[in-house]
């Protein structure tokens, strides 16, 4: 009962910090490591239970690092770009060499300093791609080029947790370091070969079976995202990694997108016990006598890394600012950041002196660069002179047009009515998406080639992967007015302009459907009567006219 009344405190405590940071427009991460300052031993003293939360904290890195992993689709990574490559590696680079020696002058040893060089290279995929969709900046040229190399910053991330946790596992110890990450390396790539082809070839045929029910599929992926960190852990690797590689081997699947939705929420809850416990474990001490380093690396952080950024993309030939918003991306460290330096300290390769400024660095820089991305249009317009004289190449005249694949249309629903409507939107040669939530639909969508993705109506979290500020048009044939209500909510306030049509069964349906602002409402049997009374109408009292309507009518619903 203690743990239940100790963790009840402390969201309590989050809960109330987190309404701060709302009001100062901050992510809710800078909210919970505040927050475990308050609720550890300095201040309130309610964290006692260290142990047991740090279980929970691994389970919410484990599934953070799932859902990563389901975003890392082999099919984007291949679509990031050159310019992501190139400006995502040489960044990671540069960072980690003038910070290695910023961190020898500010007296680290050589592995500490060298860990939290590499550890501060990372940017915050999940705080940016947050602040890239509230800005309505995600489909803009430098939001595409952004989102592709903080992608490429978290394969990098992934080879530096898999490298970090061979040093430090006993295999290492009294035998070649190079043979162990030799011999470790060769038994990941089997492990990953393995689960890509079971996630290529196998997966596919068993997810329209677990996607049949959603509790069935959120079951599945826990197993499986669980199963393969426990495998991966057996054979000498860290929980972590395998959670990060199951996650990549079910992105191949169709239903990735739900089931990163299903995810979500969990994730979110034991991942505010992870940031707490990091709170918690600052010391009055360690910030005092670590000012001076974590000011210097703040700085560098939030100038160096967008200087950095801005000087590869100018080189590239981008325009001023686009390099410059590009830059700010990268402004702050990661949750990767915390996550190997957590690692790190747990293998005894740093000290908890390195771990506390990696996270005191870790509150100012994510708490400052949320302000340089909302500003970044005044500051790039005080700034433009001066980045105007430090382009590295001018004129090259990139085109800059944002064609991050769109669609004017989203059809929610293909069954028999559906299909009509697709049959319709092709013919009007529209750019249209199909969302349904029966798996023996996918694998026709799939073979018809028609754009498609498998997610539930009424998951808030799927609805916002679906980007509707730019759609048109919205047709719901989900005759359920719960959901029609859910997706009108959600797409107005997306788009106040967008167009919803929805399907009601009744006329006291359709009626609440308009009160909730539905553009219009089809209801099947008042159309149905119209449409025989206008058959009626034209053929009367005509058998051969009625035979070839009816002939036709029942080609079309067997098909």
């Amino acid at each position: 009962m203690e743990i239940f009344i100790e963790l009840s405190i402390v969201i309590i405590i989050a809960t109330l910090v987190s309404v701060v940071m709302k009001l100062f427009k901050q992510p809710l991460v800078v909210g919970y490591i505040l927050s475990g300052i308050i609720a550890g031993p300095y201040v309130l003293g309610v964290l006692q239970s260290v142990e047991q939360i740090e279980i929970f904290s691994k389970i919410g890195i484990s599934i953070l690092l799932f859902i990563v992993g389901l975003a890392l689709s082999p099919k984007i990574i291949r679509e990031v770009g050159k310019v992501s490559l190139i400006t995502g590696l040489g960044q990671v680079v540069f960072t980690s060499i003038i910070g290695f020696f910023i961190c020898l002058y500010l007296g680290f040893g050589v592995v500490e300093s060298l860990l939290i060089a590499i550890a501060i290279t990372f940017s915050s995929t999940i705080i940016v791609l947050k602040l890239l969709s509230d800005r309505g900046d995600s489909n803009k040229l430098y939001g595409r080029v952004a989102t592709g190399f903080l992608l490429v910053q978290d394969v990098v991330a992934t080879i530096v947790l898999l490298i970090v946790s061979t040093l430090g596992s006993e295999v290492a110890v009294g035998s070649s370091v190079i043979m162990t990450l030799l011999f470790t390396f060769l038994k990941g790539l089997v492990m990953t070969l393995v689960l890509f082809y079971v996630g290529k070839r196998i997966l596919p045929r068993l997810s329209p079976f677990f996607a049949s029910s959603q509790e069935f599929l959120f079951l599945f992926a826990l197993a499986w995202g669980f199963g393969m960190s426990t495998l991966f852990y057996l054979i000498g690797f860290s929980i972590e990694i395998g959670a990060l590689i199951a996650g990549i081997a079910l992105s191949l699947s169709p239903f990735s997108y739900e089931i990163s939705s299903k995810m979500k929420p969990l994730r979110d809850f034991f991942i505010l016990l992870f940031f707490i416990l990091l709170g918690g474990s600052l010391t009055v001490s360690d910030v005092s006598q670590l000012a001076i380093s974590s000011i210097v690396l703040s700085f560098f952080i939030l100038i160096g890394n967008p200087l950095i950024v801005y000087l590869l993309m100018s080189a590239e030939g981008f325009k001023s600012r686009t390099s410059f918003q590009a830059g700010l991306t990268v402004a702050q460290i990661s949750e990767f950041s915390l996550i190997l330096m957590t690692m790190a300290l747990s293998l005894g390769l740093v000290s908890k002196e390195a771990m506390s400024l990696v996270t005191v660095v870790g509150l100012i820089t994510i708490a400052g660069s949320t302000y340089l991305i909302m500003y970044s249009d005044g500051i790039f317009s005080s700034l433009a002179p001066l980045l105007k004289k430090i382009e590295l190449r001018r004129g090259r005249g990139i085109r800059e047009k944002d064609n991050e694949e769109s669609f004017e249309i989203v059809l929610f629903g293909f069954g028999r009515v559906g299909l009509d409507f697709v049959d319709l939107f092709k013919n009007l040669k529209s750019q249209f998406l199909v969302v349904d939530f029966n798996p023996e639909r996918m694998s026709v969508l799939e073979e018809e080639k028609i754009p498609h993705r498998f997610g539930d109506a009424e998951d808030v979290e799927f609805l916002d992967t679906l980007n509707l500020k730019k759609t048109k048009l919205i047709v719901s044939t989900i005759p359920d007015f719960e959901t029609n209500a859910l997706i009108l909510g959600h797409a107005k306030a997306e788009n106040p302009e967008i167009i919803v049509v929805v399907v009601a069964n009744d006329l006291g349906t359709a009626r609440a459907l308009y009160d909730v602002k539905a553009t219009y409402v089809i209801t099947p049997h008042h159309l149905g009567a119209e449409h025989a009374g206008n058959v009626i109408r034209e053929s009367m009292f005509d058998l051969n006219s009625y035979q070839k309507l009816g002939e036709a009518h029942l080609l079309k619903i067997t098909l």
